[in-house]
């Protein structure tokens, strides 16, 4: 497999923040059973900020690129395989489910991906190690250094070792997969209403709350808080279906107990 070229720099030096890439390397190993190229690894966890301060060395955006369709790749083939009688429909939930910028963020957390980063001095001051963003293009960026060094069987072993237990969990999870395409089924099994999303945000720019309303013909029946706004909507939605659920069986059940007669 070719392999990319990086910046010269001390691969071994390391802030405070920041682990020696040697330690990620030596976690890869581990897990693919061969070791990945130093340079390319070095370019995948380099964040453009990072880049643009310093001469404008190698970043991770390429990779990203080519690990998101790889990672599509993995996630799809697996669910087709392990789900034969699923439709379309629900299984693309199921892939929504894992490869979003939430789930890969949180699998990046969990190996400590945050710490091997190289930022800018605006995003480290700005808690760049932690965002859900930078962390999930991150992860498809290491995801794609591993299929250029070693190979797509690599990469489909690292991807199962992040995100099978994940996948587990989706397969049990109906409604919850995707709350805002379950409320607009939901509603739409009602008649011909969608659900419309309100959203208010609060905060600087790098660190915004945002707050969405799920509204049903003019009435707001649920709200969410999130970090992001599509994270806010998903709350709102889930809250949203849990009350026209509730007012969907309460209504069955008049109906199959009906008042005794006069």
């Amino acid at each position: 497999m070719t392999s990319g070229s990086g910046s010269t720099a001390d691969t071994s030096a390391a802030t405070p923040e920041q682990r020696p890439l040697a330690d990620l390397r030596d976690y890869l190993t581990e897990v693919v059973g061969r070791e990945c190229d130093e340079a390319l690894l070095r370019r995948a966890v380099t964040h453009r900020s990072y880049a643009y301060e310093n001469g404008n060395v190698p970043h991770n955006e390429r990779l990203e690129f080519l690990g998101d369709a790889v990672l599509g790749l993995v996630i799809t083939d697996t669910l087709f395989r392990r789900n034969p009688d699923l439709p379309e429909g629900q299984l693309a939930k199921l892939r929504a489910a894992v490869v979003n910028s939430r789930a890969l963020a949180d699998v990046a957390r969990t190996i400590g991906l945050g710490d091997y980063l190289l930022l800018g001095k605006g995003e480290e001051a700005t808690g760049g190690r932690d965002k859900a963003s930078i962390l999930a293009d991150t992860t498809e960026a290491v995801i794609g250094c591993v299929y250029v060094s070693v190979g797509l069987e690599a990469a489909d072993h690292f991807i199962h070792h992040l995100l099978d237990r994940l996948m587990e969990r989706t397969a049990t999870m109906g409604a919850a997969l995707d709350w805002k395409t379950s409320l607009q089924e939901l509603a739409s099994s009602e008649g011909p209403v969608s659900p419309s999303y309100h959203i208010a945000e609060d905060g600087p720019d790098h660190d915004k709350v945002f707050t969405a309303s799920a509204v049903i013909e003019d009435e707001v029946l649920g709200t969410g808080v999130g970090r992001s706004k599509k994270a806010a909507e998903q709350k709102a939605a889930e809250a949203a279906w849990k009350v026209l659920t509730e007012r969907n069986t309460a209504v069955e059940d008049a109906e199959s107990d009906p008042a005794p007669p006069a």
